[in-house]
């Protein structure tokens, strides 16, 4: 960004939101991690997105643009390549040729050199928007929304070269042929380009399957020729340094994917025997920009206070539940965040390490090696930490230890598999965990799940159906919020568009529930009460449960009813 540190400084003390300290931290954090001091700022929740544009505008004297809010035409959009637009931070959202005007958003709108680019190549007057980067990366997701012909030609074209290549080569040899290679990398792109957190290469008797996980939602990308699964499976073996010629066991690995704009995301895999061969699971862990805000995540104020005040706690436990792929890691990562500062030692346990964290040591267990959760937090304990993180309690000797921790002057942070919060005290207590002790030591417990957000491209108002408001009441009662009134008499979805590839969705939110240890709410721990009473006597104290929390989201227009509904009940 074309603006002085000192300059920054000035411009944001002037706004009265951070101190100096703030600053002089932020700038110090920026030093050791490599992030920008706004970034961090924003981090830490200091300032917001859309401060720090207004701020910046009135600096550089640009106006700002939500591209959220525009209709970005594609074959304009498409006038800057994609590597170009990711690479320089621009996104171009209007061209008015008549005019000889192009509109161009940009994080830095003192950026010239890309200014004269642009200016040079449309030969046109280019005006410069100041935008955020959460809208940048909305502008970016607008390409190549649709798995395009483009795309199934690429991949037909190589298979045809790959089967080929692999009928005069060994199965070693063909996995690193150019073909099965540009196969790969060309599904790695598409799924990135769709927003997808998984990839599955699925054998069936006659075809591969190939499936993405988009926004939590499992769709179907391709079918490929059958005699291509052991080849394109072999390609994932060697990037994940994992053995070719073992087809009986379960194999885990790991890769690191480098994009087009030279960013790069790691890759988790597992391969696992199925009665026609191999199948293959990909996870996609993009590390972004800057660490999520609980705000990010979709917590409410009163939830975010809730939070807040607990993590201060020197000591305790904060478990944090919910089923497999419903975001418990990134929560513990983004409350992690806001605990690392110089001041504390932070050591983690994890299964697998999914992000790389600034200054935060984390051990990946190995079972092979004899690196479990249990002995590897033993070890941890002789680390002096202040703060552990242990990616999920799952055995009785875990879950003692991690008491013991947070006994003897440690804040533990961790997952754990149950529905919702009042849940997890039984299943602690299954794994032979004292309730006295439970009673004593845990702080807080959250339970969440992730929606699919509305796309704010598409979205309209309906009215509810008789059906769907007897849905509501009947899950109203369920939820043990009877203080509700009536259903709301406005509901939101997405018609579906380009933007959305007609789904109605982009995105996904969480929705929570924060289960405060109080006083109260101790004492019938420590009576082994009723997991019912314990969930009644919560929201009497004033827990909104998921459900409610859900609600309020789809009164927003933030989601869909029947999102809340499909996972309140997972």
């Amino acid at each position: 960004m074309h603006i002085s540190e000192e300059k920054l400084k000035s411009i944001l003390l002037e706004s009265s939101l951070i101190s100096e300290d703030d600053f002089n931290l932020a700038y110090e954090e920026s030093k050791r991690s490599g992030q920008t001091i706004t970034n961090i700022l924003i981090g830490n929740e200091k300032i917001t997105e859309d401060f720090l544009a207004e701020t910046l505008s009135s600096y550089y004297g640009v106006p700002v643009v939500n591209l959220k809010k525009e209709i970005i035409n594609n074959s304009v959009l498409e006038l800057l390549p994609e590597v170009f637009a990711k690479s320089k931070n621009v996104v171009l959202f209007s061209y008015d040729k008549e005019k000889g005007i192009v509109k161009l958003a940009m994080l830095d709108p003192y950026d010239y050199d890309t200014i004269e680019y642009i200016r040079a190549k449309f030969n046109a007057w280019v005006e410069p928007y100041i935008t955020t980067y959460s809208n940048l990366h909305y502008g970016f997701k607008q390409y190549k929304q649709k798995i395009n012909v483009g795309f199934e030609q690429i991949i037909s074209q190589n298979i045809e070269e790959s089967l080929l290549i692999a009928s005069q080569k060994n199965l070693s040899e063909t996995a690193i042929a150019v073909p099965i290679v540009a196969i790969l990398d060309n599904i790695i792109n598409q799924a990135i380009t769709l927003n997808s957190s998984d990839i599955h290469f699925e054998p069936l008797e006659h075809a591969l399957l190939i499936r993405f996980r988009i926004d939590g939602i499992m769709s179907e990308i391709l079918s490929l020729p059958v005699q291509i699964a052991p080849i394109l499976v072999a390609r994932v073996k060697v990037l994940g340094n994992l053995q070719i010629d073992e087809h009986r066991v379960p194999q885990d690995g790991r890769f690191r994917f480098e994009l087009e704009d030279g960013a790069s995301l790691d890759v988790r895999v597992n391969i696992m025997p199925v009665f026609h061969g191999e199948k293959v699971e990909m996870r996609l862990l993009k590390s972004s920009a800057r660490p999520l805000t609980l705000e990010d995540l979709g917590f409410g104020e009163e939830q975010k206070k809730i939070l807040e005040e607990e993590i201060k706690k020197p000591h305790g436990m904060i478990l944090v539940t919910g089923p497999t792929g419903h975001g418990k890691t990134t929560t513990l990562y983004a409350i992690l965040h806001i605990l690392n500062t110089p001041l504390v030692n932070i050591t983690t346990i994890e299964d697998p390490v999914e992000y790389e964290f600034p200054r935060v040591n984390q051990t990946q267990v190995n079972v092979k090696a004899g690196i479990t959760f249990a002995n590897g937090l033993r070890a941890l304990l002789r680390q002096n930490p202040d703060i552990i993180m242990i990616g999920e309690i799952r055995d009785n000797e875990t879950v003692e230890i991690a008491i013991q921790a947070s006994l003897t002057g440690h804040l533990v942070l961790s997952s754990l598999h149950t529905n919702d919060t009042p849940s997890a005290i039984p299943r602690l207590l299954d794994m032979k965990a004292p309730a006295f002790l439970l009673a004593s030591t845990i702080n807080l417990i959250i339970a969440q799940r992730l929606v699919r957000r509305i796309c704010n491209s598409c979205i309209e108002s309906y009215k509810p159906t008789d059906e769907i408001i007897n849905s509501i009441k009947e899950q109203i009662k369920l939820s043990g919020h009877e203080e509700i009134g009536d259903v709301p008499t406005l509901l939101y979805r997405g018609r579906g568009c380009n933007i959305c590839n007609n789904s109605g969705f982009t995105g996904q939110i969480g929705i929570f529930e924060v289960f405060s240890m109080t006083n109260d709410i101790r004492e019938l721990i420590k009576d082994d009460i009723q997991v019912s009473l314990l969930r009644q006597k919560a929201i009497s104290n004033g827990m909104i449960t998921m459900f409610k929390d859900g609600l309020n989201k789809v009164e927003r227009g933030v989601t869909t009813i029947e999102e809340v509904m499909r996972v309140v009940n997972e």
